[in-house]
């Protein structure tokens, strides 16, 4: 049972700063776990070694002096004696300190620098016992402190700690030797030893990994269970009579997966279905074929993409493919203008249109179909569990197809996406160069200037992308209007410069893009808006600034706009970070092309959270538990997660698996 904040003894003021950090009841604090501890001992001063972390009491023995720069920004300084030594600390932004008194104790701790010399990090009037031993230490936001967040679940703990109920099945805990729930926490936040804390980890991961696995089952058996007295039908051949009126033939993943598409589609379950593939590899053909069953079975289909941008190109990739059958295909996003609207309406409800592409306004109310009978969704992570739901009031029989273009190997996205069925496509289409990719330690555009010069003078296209809109004092990277007005000026009657970001309105996004594609623009500078799907075969150079600040699977997908005709494409990953963790992460692009490699090493750098916490599949995500190191966990909660749907009469068993229910629709967006 979860508590709210009040209840947990925290005052107002501190509930208004814990719920800055998403923290909203006792759950929320007491799984705001610790990324790090601190391990604190005193250490004799002959023994300090320059950059050692040290922790020391010491009597204050001058009075504070402080400095103000740059706005609210201070450093100050003072004196303590500590034993026979006089320590010169230098503390920055507690300009505060000037309130201390002199032979005043103070604990101090922070980093040695030599020559007597300490820049704190934090000072306290308590003695030194307190802060010794295994301390740790939060992730913050906003002004949350660490003083505040231990503090509070200090409090709530002491206040709950007789209340705190195992959720784990006691059958689970007895079988694996794991810790009471209220033991798990307080060695967690309040450990004693390493073992302590390693004890508490093994418990709570457990516990995150079995009730991930049962949602997954629950999600799972509720798809299954909804069946149909019949499956759509349609003749096989005549799909694949649309599919060899093409130039190239489907490699064998393609067909493979198409053929599961159509398994699906003639069954009397509901498809729900991911089709995951490299940037280029061929998913949208795969997804229209299924659209065009679904078409020969006398039902509509439904294409959702992200943007309108992309909504619109896969209006007319369609349009093409459909050239030589009677499929009537339009497309609906929200500048389409009050008249065209209803009258593309009108048609949609007496079935004078079969597919409808389009953005998100397809899930509006008045969006009726005579008889939806098919979704494919692209890029899947941004299509939630209610819009689908909303979806599949529109038909009978409303099959999901999700497409995403951050590849993971499938033993991942098993874990990942469990309630799915999953077809993979891994083989590329034949003559699909891989993008050449470089990485530059200059985060200047004038250290690739020749290359860029040498590629345009031969009438092919580039993409600049920067991280930011406009210069801000919060964020410190290249932005997209410097750069094109710095751009505009260098290529000044030679080359146009176009100008891409979200803070444009739809119809100037539009504009700019049916430029850049007619080669009307030759340089865009734009942010991650291009990231997803725009197709423009003569971009074939893509410099990226500040190459540190994305994902791997997002630079990937952003050098896969470069990789879409027979000229080879050429990345210039730009950076003037020197962080070393940073580099070599980059460096992964440069060795590899392959989307399933780099999608499995960003979620290993980065965690899965990107994907669980957007994925919006009635989930609980993972908060501890690492998908790479912790396989034998989520290998045996996998096992037991089935055992325990196979037996929910027993009560402990039942208790769960409501827990479980009830916290899923808190999950779902």
């Amino acid at each position: 049972m979860s508590y709210s904040l009040k209840e947990c003894g925290l005052t107002p003021k501190r509930i208004e700063l814990l719920n800055k950090a998403n923290i909203f009841n006792s759950d929320d604090l007491f799984s705001y776990y610790p990324y790090r501890y601190d391990v604190l001992e005193s250490i004799p001063y002959k023994d300090w070694k320059v950059n050692d972390k040290v922790i020391f009491e010491g009597i204050l023995i001058s009075k504070p002096t402080t400095y103000k720069y740059r706005g609210n920004r201070s450093v100050s300084r003072f004196n303590v004696l500590s034993e026979d030594d006089v320590i010169n600390v230098t503390i920055y932004n507690r300009h505060w300190v000037s309130q201390l008194t002199l032979e005043q104790k103070l604990v101090i701790i922070g980093k040695y620098e030599g020559n007597n010399k300490v820049t704190a990090s934090n000072y306290y009037g308590k003695p030194i016992d307190e802060f010794l031993g295994i301390n740790p230490v939060y992730p913050l936001v906003d002004k949350l402190t660490q003083k505040n967040v231990n503090e509070s679940i200090k409090k709530a703990f002491n206040k709950l700690k007789d209340k705190i109920e195992n959720i784990i099945p006691n059958e689970f805990i007895i079988r694996y030797r794991l810790l009471n729930k209220k033991d798990a926490i307080r060695m967690i936040h309040f450990p004693k030893s390493h073992n302590e804390i390693k004890l508490a980890l093994r418990t709570l991961k457990y516990e995150e990994f079995l009730k991930f696995n049962v949602a997954i089952n629950l999600i799972r058996e509720a798809n299954d269970s909804t069946t149909f007295n019949q499956g759509k039908s349609f003749n096989y051949d005549d799909v694949f009579v649309l599919a060899n009126n093409l130039s190239f033939n489907l490699t064998k993943d393609q067909l493979r997966s198409v053929n599961e598409i159509l398994d699906d589609l003639s069954s009397n379950k509901i498809m729900y279905r991911l089709l995951q593939g490299d940037v280029g590899s061929g998913k949208t053909l795969v997804a229209a074929l299924g659209l065009y069953a679904t078409f020969l079975s006398g039902k509509q289909g439904a294409l959702l993409a992200p943007t309108e941008i992309l909504a619109k190109q896969h209006y007319k990739s369609l349009k093409t493919l459909f050239r030589p059958t009677n499929v009537k295909i339009e497309v609906l996003y929200s500048a389409l203008s009050t008249v065209k609207k209803k009258d593309l309406l009108d048609k949609l409800i007496n079935k004078e249109i079969d597919i409808l592409v389009g953005t998100h306004a397809i899930l509006q109310d008045n969006v009726v179909f005579n008889d939806l009978g098919m979704v494919v969704a692209d890029e899947q992570h941004r299509f939630g569990v209610k819009q689908r739901e909303k979806l599949r009031e529109k038909g009978d029989k409303v099959d999901f197809l999700l497409m995403s273009a951050t590849p993971i190997p499938r033993t991942l996205a098993m874990i990942l996406y469990g309630d799915m069925d999953i077809s993979t496509i891994e083989t590329m289409p034949k003559g699909r160069k891989p993008v050449k990719t470089y990485l530059i330690n200059e985060n200047s555009f004038m250290s690739v200037i020749d290359e860029i010069e040498e590629k345009l003078a031969l009438s092919e296209q580039i993409y600049i992308i920067c991280a930011a809109i406009e210069e801000s004092e919060n964020f410190e990277a290249r932005n997209t209007v410097d750069i094109y007005n710095n751009l505009k000026e260098y290529f000044d009657g030679r080359y146009n410069v176009g100008l891409l970001h979200g803070k444009m309105k739809s119809e100037e996004k539009e504009d700019v893009m049916e430029e850049f594609s007619k080669n009307k623009i030759q340089v865009l500078i734009s942010t991650t808006v291009i990231e997803v799907g725009v197709n423009v075969v003569n971009a074939t150079v893509m410099i990226i600034y500040d190459a540190h600040r994305y994902g791997l699977s997002q630079l990937h997908q952003l050098r896969g706009r470069i990789q879409r005709g027979n000229k080879e494409g050429i990345c210039y990953l730009l950076t003037d970070s020197k962080d070393e963790e940073s580099l070599n992460r980059l460096n992964v692009l440069l060795k590899s092309n392959n989307g399933f490699e780099i999608s499995a090493e960003d979620l290993r750098l980065r965690g899965p959270g990107d994907i669980l916490g957007t994925r919006q599949s009635g989930v609980p995500g993972f908060i501890l538990g690492d998908i790479f190191k912790d396989t034998k966990i989520i290998n045996q909660s996998r096992i037991d997660a089935k055992e325990i749907i196979e037996n929910k009469d027993k009560p402990d068993n039942n208790r769960f698996i409501k827990l479980i229910e009830k916290e899923s629709t808190s999950y779902m967006d």
